[in-house]
This record gives C-alpha cells, structure tokens and sequence, in this order.
C-alpha cells in the first residue's frame, strides 16, 4: 500500500498547491484590475466583471457541466479530483484576503497568467483540472476532426471577441497577453505542449496490464517482443514483452495508477508525442456483455 498512499499524497499536494498559485493569480493580479485569462475562467471573470456576481459562484456554477463530463468521458476518480479542486479554487477566492500587487498593466498580465497557468498544471499532475475547458476540448475533439488545440484556440477566438466589445479593446489586448503567460506556463508543469503522451511500459505481469489498459480504461495498446538485458535484477536474455500505448495529458495520470496497481516495480517511460496519424488513438466505447 506504500506507493499508492505515497502517489495519492503526492497528487493531493499538486492540485493543493495548483489552488494556490491560481488564487494568487486572480485574486493578486488578475481581479484587482479587471483583466481577465483565457477559459472558463476567463468567462468567470468577463460576466463577474460586467454583472458583479460573486467570482467564486461562476467558478462553481460554469464548470459544474465539465465536471459530469469529465465523470464520462475520462473517469469518475478525474471527475471527483477536479471537483474538489475547483471547490477549494472557489473557497479560496471567496474568503482568501490578498493584496494588490502591481498596477503595472504588462507585470499583471504576465505574472498574473503565471500564476494562473502554474496552478492549471499543478493541478493537471494531480490528476484533475481547475478549468473545464480542457475537458470540453477532448469531448469535442472525440466527436469533430478538430484538435484538443484548435478547441482552445477557437473558445478562446470567440471569448476574447466578446471582452473586446464587452469592456474595450485594450483590456482584450491584455486579456490576450495574459492567455499567452498561462499556456506557457501549463505547458511547463506538465512536462511538454503535446496533447498525447507515449507511454511505454517493461513489466512482469504485461499480460495483466494489458487486459486492464483495454478492458478497464478502453485505450488501445501495442505490444512488442524483445529481449531482456541488463536491469536491476541483472543480466536477464529471455524473452519480455512490451507494451506501448498513447493517451491525451488528461489520461496519464490514470494510467500510470492502473499499471502501478498491477505491478509496482514496472518500468514506465514517458514521452511526447509531436504528431500522431490514423491506428486507434482515441478512447474506444466500452461494450456491455
């Protein structure tokens, strides 16, 4: 039970500090000065700017339907992560007292979107989000030929539009600067700016794994014959299988829970994937029998 208790705490302390960095983000930077980010979070702050309704209720309230998406599409364990994160994201907001930093507008576009965006991927290494708009983007991107990219560009497209004509265009320009820090930001937390991660996986109990990457998280795995070397029980010539399966960012972290359930010694590589062309890459639909 070590590892597992250990994992657990580990993603608890990510989405933990994820809360954080994101309520520094809003409440020192982005809220004090009406700029606004890109997301969920940044129609939050549009209508919150406009109408004056408590920021934390719109944070609870507009990612209430990706919650429950998230709960089909990925997995009921994601969708009670991410749940719980935006709760103590709207927690957070509506009690936490934070001075005003800056009223430099170029320091708070970029260092409010780094807050921002570093608490977006913490969270995403605990294994859940703090904005819906990633879960929308893979839900679209299942049903349409577009990309879990070209769904944020174009949500973003449309929102930023709407501020533009809304509050007025400099704010927009800054809103636009703000996106661009947070998304760089994302990106460096969670290792990489590709949407899927190649996952490549040496175990003992390959046969298990496999059934279970198929059966209990319906993604697809490819299995390779190879021939041991030298590792940490020794030198090792028989034959081993491996296997070798791509998930989006969202998905890793379930993964690697599954594989290390089965088989905690397992050796586990990770690595980006650039471009991925036909196979099955996305999540097949799991039938009844």
């Amino acid at each position: 039970m070590k590892n597992p208790v250990k994992r657990q705490l580990k993603s608890l302390l990510m989405m933990a500090l994820g809360v954080v960095f994101a309520t520094i983000g809003l409440k020192g930077f982005l809220l004090p000065n009406g700029f606004l980010d890109g997301g969920i979070t940044g129609i939050s702050l549009l209508i919150h700017r406009t109408s004056g309704i408590d920021l934390s209720f719109l944070i609870l309230g507009l990612n209430v339907p990706f919650i429950l998406m998230g709960a089909k599409q990925i997995s009921r364990e994601f969708a009670i992560r991410t749940a719980l994160s935006i709760l103590a994201l709207a927690l957070m907001v509506h009690f936490f007292r934070f001075p005003q930093i800056t009223q430099d507008k170029l320091l708070i576009s970029i260092f409010g979107g780094f807050f921002l965006g570093s608490g977006i991927g913490l969270a995403m290494r605990g294994g859940g989000v703090i904005d819906g708009t990633e879960v929308l983007a893979l839900n679209l991107s299942r049903r349409t030929s577009l990309t879990i990219g070209d769904v944020i560009a174009l949500f973003n497209i449309v929102l930023f539009s709407i501020s533009a004509l809304v509050t007025d265009i400099e704010t927009a320009l800054y809103s636009i600067l703000t996106y661009v820090a947070a998304s760089k930001s994302v990106d460096f937390w969670i290792s990489g700016i590709e949407e899927y991660i190649g996952v490549t996986v040496i175990s003992k109990r390959a046969e298990e794994i496999r059934k279970a990457v198929i059966h209990e998280l319906a993604r697809a795995v490819t299995v390779y014959k190879g021939q041991g070397g030298f590792g940490s029980s020794g030198l090792r010539e028989n034959e081993i299988e491996i296997l070798f399966s791509v998930v989006t960012r969202l998905e890793v972290h379930q993964l690697i829970t599954t594989i290390e359930r089965i088989d905690p010694t397992a050796f586990i590589v990770q690595q980006s994937v650039n471009e991925t062309r036909g196979g099955m890459i996305k999540k097949r639909p799991l039938h009844s029998h």
